[in-house]
């Protein structure tokens, strides 16, 4: 690819996918609202707010695609969630359109699900139930991306992102733990596969106890499998009833995060 544009770049994802997607294109547009600095010939470095299609529009034109990970990454109270992460979305998808850039790739979560139990096989067919407001600001930004595939035709790719580490450090991440190598194969693949006109998919490592189904959608397999680090716990976690999303599926965890009243 020519050009990619990465939002969100000094972010823990977007930290691991710098040096991946700067090897795949002949330049990078690296976008924060932090300041970054150059660290190859091919980086452009934007400092940004992403606050309107029309500012967001001059920086992806041209650009073959737009991997969009800006946003707040956890619970929050919800208007804040709607203007970082749905909104937000909308802006680049919208300058997407008119500026014509084909793809965009957007970050999606695992707590968009994370009120199934971990008795239940999940697969991005299946209806969403989030394990907070976090979970449904992702919804959100997925029902945008759908409709801008079947609306005005770009190629969209939702990537339901697992507990990103260096390794696993806890029983939870036995199911949802995704590696840094397979994040980035999971990137590439959604901004490479020449198939694709809209796609949810799970980005997960090859975990032998994954509560997500791993579809062909975008040719991509992962490699590495949490079980091998040896994090005890296991068998408690998995037990019959637990969300999938442990704590973040407690009320407590969205009534201190969400600004939610606490009961009378």
């Amino acid at each position: 690819m020519q050009t990619i544009v990465l939002t969100g770049a000094a972010g823990l994802v977007g930290s691991v996918l710098r040096a991946p997607l700067r090897r795949a294109a002949k330049r990078l547009i690296l976008v924060d609202r932090a300041p970054l600095t150059a660290e190859a010939p091919n980086e452009d470095v934007r400092q940004a707010d992403l606050t309107s299609a029309e500012t967001v529009a001059p920086i992806i034109e041209g650009a073959d695609a737009v991997v969009h990970l800006a946003g707040i990454p956890d619970e929050a109270p919800l208007p804040s969630l709607l203007e970082a992460n749905v909104l937000g979305a909308h802006h680049v998808l919208e300058a997407g359109r008119r500026t014509g850039v084909p793809r965009v790739v957007l970050a999606s979560s695992n707590r968009l699900t994370g009120c199934y139990p971990v008795t239940t096989t999940v697969s991005p067919e299946m209806p969403p139930r989030p394990d907070g407001l976090y979970g449904v600001s992702k919804v959100a930004v997925e029902a945008l991306g759908r409709l801008y595939a079947d609306k005005f035709g770009l190629r969209v790719v939702c990537l339901r992102i697992g507990s990103l580490e260096a390794e696993p450090t806890e029983p939870r991440h036995l199911a949802t733990w995704l590696s840094p190598r397979d994040c980035a194969g999971f990137v590439l693949a959604a901004l490479t596969h020449p198939d694709v006109r809209f796609a949810a998919a799970y980005a997960v490592s090859a975990n032998t106890r994954a509560f997500w189904e791993l579809t062909d959608d975008l040719g991509y397999r992962p490699l590495d499998d949490a079980e091998s680090h040896g994090i005890a716990g296991g068998e408690s976690f998995f037990a019959e009833g637990t969300p999938q999303g442990g704590g973040y599926a407690d009320p407590v965890y969205t009534l201190l995060r969400g600004g939610l009243a606490a009961s009378a």
